[in-house]
This record gives structure tokens, sequence and C-alpha cells, in this order.
């Protein structure tokens, strides 16, 4: 599933792709895509002429703020527009954004396709269709529309996320610190490569309970945090399997992972074999003899 670093390798694609474009039709190709409104012709209908003037990211979502307009004349396009609501997307396991200049005969994997005035289309494709999207009103609340996007814990590169914040969340827990870390209530982003890496990162066994860990080890985990986010977002993010950008290219931060999928190869520190097993049912990797 795409993380914090390919969901903002997506969100910085689609804000420095999608200049000017204006919603002029709309085709859904799967309706279990569209998780709100239930009526498809209602989502539709919200989304024509409505210009994608910003894209934000909560956690693992992408926020697209609209503006709806009359005249297409860019230079009038804000001073005649008014609020339009939001398109929310979550691309779960398998889900990406494709932009297409010529019009092309869609893929069997294509679930919405946006066009503009010019017929250029933002396709979105969708290998297991787990992904979804929400077009919500102005007038409507997003956290209370979609329950998972307002229960999210603080974002790493926030002022609320530090090893304060931390201390106080895990003091009481009994969870091992990596099931902590993929906890989306706790800090919103990270996911099973980010937890993994953090944590080699810090020196910290992923199977430790959470409340046994030391003030001083939280200030390094935040930082490893951190800085690993920065470092994959700056390479694109990372692909094992499906996660593309917007121009259909695979992130790279893969082939600088330190435990992440490379069980049984040695530990680039002290060379010991790296261990895999799993914690919550998701996949963990880590080396026995630096995280301790």
């Amino acid at each position: 599933m795409p993380e914090l670093p390919e969901v903002e390798t997506v969100r910085r694609g689609l804000e420095q792709k999608l200049n000017n474009f204006i919603i002029k039709k709309v085709e859904i190709c799967r309706d279990s895509t569209i998780a709100f409104p239930k009526n498809k012709e209602e989502f539709i209908k919200g989304l024509l002429n409505s210009l994608i003037y910003k894209w934000d990211r909560r956690g693992k979502y992408l926020i697209a703020q609209l503006k709806e307009v009359q005249n297409d004349n860019a230079q009038f396009l804000l001073e005649n527009s008014k609020n339009n609501g939001f398109l929310v997307v979550h691309l779960r396991m398998t889900g990406y954004f494709k932009f297409i200049e010529n019009a092309s005969h869609p893929c069997q994997h294509t679930r919405i396709r946006f066009f503009d005035k010019n017929n250029n289309e933002l396709r979105y494709i969708d290998v297991r269709s787990f992904g979804q999207m929400w077009w919500i009103n102005k007038d409507l609340s997003l956290n209370k529309i979609i329950k998972g996007l307002g229960s999210l814990g603080p974002e790493p590169f926030s002022k609320d996320f530090d090893a304060n914040y931390l201390k106080k969340v895990i003091s009481k827990r009994t969870k091992s610190i990596k099931a902590i870390l993929l906890d989306q209530t706790i800090v919103a982003g990270i996911g099973n490569i980010y937890a993994d890496e953090s944590l080699y990162s810090a020196g910290i066994s992923p199977f430790r309970e959470a409340r046994t860990i030391k003030k001083n080890e939280l200030i390094k985990l935040k930082e490893s945090i951190v800085t690993i986010l920065k470092k994959s977002i700056g390479s694109g993010g990372t692909t094992f399997s499906d996660f593309r950008d917007l121009e259909g290219e695979n992130g790279n931060f893969g082939l600088q992972t330190n435990v992440y999928r490379r069980t049984g190869k040695e530990c680039r520190k002290c060379g010991n074999l790296i261990e895999r097993q799993k914690i919550t049912g998701r996949s963990t990797h880590w080396c026995p003899k630096c995280q301790k």
C-alpha cells in the first residue's frame, strides 16, 4: 500500500501537472470506486465545471480543493470561482493516477476518468480495486463523512509529533512499538516499509513493548521517522509492486532500504543476517544485533 512518501509524491505530481485543469467530463468505469455520494450521477454532477485548485495530503489521503467555474478563461478563473467542495482519494494497495494528453483506450483496470475541455485525461487505475473516491459538498464535513480521515493522528512533519507526544501516547501501551507506528490514530501516514526502516535507524527492536521505550530512544525514533520519510519523498517513494507516480515511474527508495524486503541478506552495519517475522499480521524485517 502506498504510504506517506508515495502519496506525497503523487500529490506533488498532481499539483504540478494539473495546472488550470477544469473537469468537463467524468467517466466512471467501476461504480464501487465511488465511496460518496452513493449515487454516481450525483458524484459526476458535483465535479463538472470544477477547477482542481489545490492538492493537499492528510496521512494517506489525497484531498483536492475544488472551485466552481463558469468562465474557462484562465485569467478569470479565480475571480469568478467559488468553493465547490473537495475530491478525496485513498489509493489503498494498487491505485495510481496517470495523466494522458492524447486520448487513448483505457486499460481493463481503469476505474475513473476525468477530462478537461482539451480532452486531456486524468486517469485513475487500480488493479485490485480497493481504492476509493469521495466528492464532499462544501456544506459537509470531511471528517464526518470519511471516518478514517477524522480519526488520524498528527502528521510526522508537524510540531505536534515529537518525543513528548510519543511518550504520552505509549506510556501504558503493551503493544509492540511496530504495531504502534502502524496505528494511524497515533501517527498518520506510516505503513509497513517506513515503520521497519525507522525502527532500524533508531536501533529499536520492533518487538519491544511500547511502554518500555525510554525518552532518549523516542527522540531518536522521531528523528529517524522524519529523516527516512523525507529521504523517500526525495526519491519518489518506494516501489515493490504496483506503485507508480503520475508519469508512470517507479519510486527509487526501495533500492536504498536497510531491512525491508532484505530477509537473509547481510545488515549494512554489522553484517548480521536480516530476519523477518509477522507482527499484527504484517511482515516485519529487522536486524537482531543492531536493534534492541
